[in-house]
């Protein structure tokens, strides 16, 4: 089961919703290009910007498969 934790304060984005984010794209092979399309939906990484990596690391974790990030 995947954990649910905010990763974007200032947009109020969880991880739940870049999880929903990505699964409504086409599948990414790249992670950039994948990042850009989450901040597109949710708008993460808008506000202050201090969440970026903790939103690269959670596309990254689903990208690779994981159960848990």
């Amino acid at each position: 089961m995947l954990e649910n934790y905010t990763v974007c304060n200032c947009a109020k984005v969880s991880s739940f919703d870049i999880a929903d984010a990505l699964n409504k794209h086409e599948k990414f092979d790249d992670v950039l290009l994948a990042f850009a399309a989450v901040q597109r939906v949710t708008h993460c990484t808008t506000g202050c910007g201090g969440c970026r990596e903790k939103v690269l690391d959670v596309i990254s974790q689903l990208m690779m498969g994981h159960d848990r990030f």
